[in-house]
């Protein structure tokens, strides 16, 4: 039987599973996870469209001189100027929730995104240019710091490219929190590469629970689970969405597999209550 491109999709995500973060590439990565959900849709056109992103950010890169010495303020203008400006991409405002704007195929050919859909760009085209730059876990805002020397600068990229300084942060916070919220240590951590591509994945993710599509929400944990296969508390959630479905084996696989990865604590032994009761009723 010839295979899907659902089935091409997810062996490149098992491929891309046993990889070290460093060697992942963001961009190819989540165009297989694009893939998936869009099957029906032109992927290699949105490779040609990276492609082309790159090749544009080093040549501007090469063309700026603060930039090339490593003034982080000036990168962050370099590849607006290539990103939001000659290839026309911006944050989509009025369709926030459009499980397209989590999707790089779409994003791509509608040049609209997700915050950190629009981060994987940044961060494609700032490798491509040679300069360092990690996403940033900002709360319910992702956000993208590019390094420079000693210096960094904060992106917003879903804002247009737009610095973040400490007042910026501070409004934005606020936004998100409600007014009471500071500025505190830990809010601008930096992500691996594969945190951000779950990221990604975890905003389809929490879009097909709220519409109550759990099948569909248990499929895109599996896909995330394909790239990331040692991280515990996904499986425990792959494992407890499975139990809500009544599939009672692939649920029990599932928790196993978190013990085995994370045996001790609060939550292995709430786990371990799980699988009793599972058992139980296989009984």
């Amino acid at each position: 039987m010839a295979s899907t491109p659902q089935d091409e999709a997810r062996a490149a995500l098992d491929a891309a599973g046993t990889l070290p973060d460093a060697e992942l590439d963001l961009g190819s990565v989540a165009l297989q996870l694009a893939r998936i959900d869009a099957p029906e849709a032109d992927w290699r056109a949105a490779a040609a469209a990276l492609t082309e992103l790159a090749q544009a950010a080093v040549r501007a890169a090469a063309a700026d001189a603060a930039a090339d010495e490593g003034d982080p303020d000036r990168r962050r203008a370099v590849l607006a100027e290539v990103i939001h400006g000659r290839f026309g991409y911006s944050g989509d405002t009025r369709n926030y929730e459009d499980l397209a704007n989590a999707n790089l195929i779409r994003v791509v050919e509608r040049r609209q995104g997700l915050p950190v859909a629009l981060g994987i760009l940044w961060l494609h085209a700032a490798e491509a240019a040679g300069w360092v730059a990690h996403g940033v876990d900002f709360p319910g805002h992702f956000l993208v710091a590019l390094e420079g020397g000693r210096a960094q600068a904060i992106v917003d990229v879903f804002g247009g490219g737009t610095g973040l300084a400490a007042p910026e942060l501070r409004v934005l916070i606020k936004r998100i929190e409600g007014e009471r919220a500071e500025l505190r240590p830990g809010l601008l951590r930096l992500m691996d590469k594969r945190a951000v591509l779950l990221r990604l994945q975890n905003n389809i993710k929490l879009r097909r629970l709220r519409s109550g599509d759990l099948v569909a929400a248990l499929a895109c944990t599996e896909d995330m689970l394909r790239l990331a296969p040692g991280l515990a508390p996904l499986w425990r959630e792959a494992g407890l969405m499975n139990q809500r479905l009544d599939r009672i084996g692939a649920a029990l696989n599932c928790l196993d597999r978190s013990l085995a990865l994370e045996p001790e604590g609060e939550t292995a032994k709430r786990t371990r209550m799980v699988i009793e009761e599972l058992r139980h009723r296989l009984n």
